[in-house]
């Protein structure tokens, strides 16, 4: 089952989104903690909380005794990209804020590396091709890649109506239970800047996931690529006490 996001960042992220749809123009005054607190059903602590994390983000900011206002600054709110901190509800979250421009399915021959992160041995493929926008920016160009058995259940049509997670699991019947992520930082070659409408050799980050089923079946494996300017990976870490008191034991000699 995923994991819910913590209270204080689900207010936060929907904060956010009043900022990002313009519900709060630039330099416009949010609602005070407390009628936040109503708003929400939630303590002011909470509330607090959230307000802290835009804050630290510039996407708010206070003035003693006025209140909490909106950031000034338009392009920051224009060029807010995807966050992804390791919760799959977020994944399906950010996913769903973002527009499919374009769409490509093919039934392709499969390499090694892809007959090996889907875990089967058949020749052939589907590859889906998509280039998504967020916020009238074209951020990201996205490779799927399915077993036949799911690829050749999907359409375009369907695509550029929903998200492919939204697609495999509510209407195809997959449910979804963790995906395995990697993230590194790259430079667009000619491809990704031609679907992205970039120079070459701009920075992206590159991300490679595989979607896992409950039953540990893999669903479909993924290749992303999004503009380095437009994207932001946020992580939340938390040391175990036990784990810290450990590090700080002295050694013998």
């Amino acid at each position: 089952m995923a994991t819910l996001l913590p209270v204080y960042y689900q207010i936060k992220n929907k904060i956010q989104e009043w900022i990002v749809t313009k519900e709060y123009s630039p330099g416009e005054r949010l609602p005070s903690e407390n009628e936040l607190a109503k708003i929400f059903e939630v303590s002011r602590l909470t509330v607090r909380q959230a307000i802290a994390l835009l804050d630290q983000e510039k996407l708010v900011f206070r003035k003693r005794g006025e209140g909490t206002f909106v950031t000034k600054d338009s392009q920051l709110i224009d060029s807010l990209g995807l966050e992804f901190s390791g919760f799959m509800d977020d994944l399906f979250y950010q996913v769903s804020k973002s527009v499919t421009k374009t769409v490509e399915i093919s039934q392709v021959p499969a390499s090694k590396v892809v007959q090996e992160k889907l875990e089967i041995t058949d020749d052939t493929v589907y590859r889906v091709q998509r280039v998504r926008e967020l916020n009238n920016y074209l951020f990201a160009y996205t490779v799927n890649y399915l077993p036949n058995e799911i690829g050749s259940q999907i359409t375009r049509e369907m695509l550029l109506k929903e998200s492919m997670l939204k697609l495999l699991e509510v209407k195809l019947g997959y449910e979804f239970d963790e995906a395995f992520q990697t993230i590194e930082a790259s430079f667009s070659d000619q491809e990704v800047s031609s679907r992205l409408e970039v120079p070459s050799g701009s920075p992206i980050l590159y991300v490679e996931r595989v979607m896992y089923d409950k039953n540990q079946k893999p669903i479909e494996y993924v290749q992303s690529s999004y503009r380095g300017d437009l994207y932001k990976y946020v992580v939340r870490m938390k040391l175990n006490k036990e784990d810290k008191e450990q590090l700080w034991v002295q050694k013998p000699n």
